[in-house]
């Protein structure tokens, strides 16, 4: 009987369609994603590839903390902008290449993202969000202030200069394929610590924190690495967004910068990979279109919000995930 059936089996399987396991559809659809944005500046303007890039990978970073660990940050847009700034500062003041510029950045956001992160992480929820989003009120003031950033006119025509010295970032499309490469590698780089033992301690503490401290995991140590790597991945993001618009302006580091980055987090779906991409690629798209006509951009898109809040709360990918689940 235990042949008969292995041989009934061994026919149905040959019968059977082949089926391709899960993680070779993943791989298919991300070579799939990464041939149409190779290919997507030959369609589109690059600098509008370029601004949505940035906007992806600061979404992500926020995604990181909020999604991942359960901490609502109301002051990601200090790291954005200071980031910014100094970049901006650095490349066009002292002759630094966009790669120290943009490196030096990111180093300045994670120290601010270390301070925030020192005084904040023992907060819960709305309190958690009151801190930040203060100390973000500060360092706007002070970028508002200091001689350095230019005050309301911002540092203004940043040379996007040479790459390692060899490309040319004045080319638009050299310009986009370098934000790409610095997306692919901070989405990269999100994606292996949220599936690594460090990502699962911290969905542990987002889940239920008690229990975490319970098992001997030094929780705020946890919380506060997460804090400042979601704060440099944030500076990586502004300040290639100075290299890539030669500007690094008061916009960049404003509290409404910080609510829109949580409007890109939930639209595309809060916790999940591909949610900040596709959130970030979709209110950029409408600020752009948008800006040509004469349709407010900010009621447009706070509609699409309610909307979205009220029928998909999981956010775009998070519905199309939990369709795809529920189907098998």
């Amino acid at each position: 009987m235990a042949t008969q059936s292995h041989t009934d089996a061994l026919r149905a399987g040959a019968a059977a369609p082949a089926r391709r396991s899960p993680p070779a559809l993943k791989w298919a659809a991300l070579a799939a994603l990464l041939v149409v944005a190779l290919v997507a500046p030959f369609q589109f303007y690059p600098v509008f590839l370029a601004k949505a890039l940035c906007f992806a990978l600061f979404a992500c970073a926020f995604n990181l903390l909020i999604g991942y660990v359960g901490l609502l940050s109301f002051g990601h847009a200090a790291f954005f902008g200071s980031a910014a700034y100094v970049t901006a500062h650095a490349v066009k003041v002292w002759g630094l290449t966009p790669e120290l510029g943009i490196l030096l950045g990111v180093l300045v956001a994670a120290l601010f993202g270390l301070a925030f992160g020192f005084l904040a992480i023992r907060r819960q929820g709305i309190y958690f969000a009151m801190v930040t989003l203060a100390l973000s009120q500060m360092v706007f003031f002070l970028a508002l202030q200091l001689p350095f950033t230019g005050g309301e006119d911002g540092i203004q025509a940043v040379p996007r200069g040479y790459l390692f010295g060899l490309i040319d970032l004045g080319d638009n499309l050299a310009m986009y394929y370098f934000v790409l490469a610095v997306f692919l590698a901070g989405f990269l780089l999100i994606h292996r610590t949220i599936h690594s033992p460090f990502g699962q301690v911290l969905k542990a503490i987002r889940e239920n924190e008690p229990r975490a401290v319970s098992l001997g995991y030094k929780v705020d140590h946890y919380k506060l690495a997460a804090f400042v790597m979601s704060a440099a991945l944030a500076g990586l993001a502004g300040g290639t967004k100075a290299i890539v618009f030669q500007l690094a302006s008061l916009t960049d580091i404003t509290w409404q910068m910080s609510g829109e980055v949580v409007l890109m987090t939930l639209l595309g779906g809060l916790g999940t990979i591909f949610g900040p991409v596709v959130g970030a690629f979709l209110v950029v798209t409408l600020q752009n279109y948008l800006a040509g006509t004469q349709l407010p951009v900010t009621v447009v898109t706070g509609v699409i919000f309610v909307v979205c809040v009220l029928l998909f709360r999981r956010g775009i990918v998070g519905e199309i995930g939990a369709l795809l689940k529920s189907r098998g």
